[in-house]
């Protein structure tokens, strides 16, 4: 199971990933050896994640969400198929 996850970093952005293992990444970008985007700019919190039944599933999403405002992305998270 892979799922895309939202996190809030420090400087009030949002950041977006794919794991197979959501507890060991968030733990990984709080101790700062996750992405670079988060070793500059720390987490805040776990907004949220969805969970999806492949990488590859996972891997479309994550571009999508991306793309969308940050308006948005918290209903994609709920699972609002409208928003994407």
């Amino acid at each position: 199971m892979w799922c895309v996850y939202l996190i809030e970093c420090r400087n009030g952005a949002w950041y977006a990933g794919i794991t197979n293992d959501l507890e060991a990444r968030y733990a990984a970008h709080v101790a700062g050896k996750g992405a670079r985007y988060t070793r500059a700019n720390p987490p805040v919190r776990l907004l949220g994640s969805r969970a999806f039944a492949d990488r590859s599933a996972a891997s479309k999403a994550e571009h999508a969400v991306k793309r969308l405002p940050k308006s948005k992305k918290l209903a994609w998270l709920a699972g609002d198929q409208g928003s994407v």
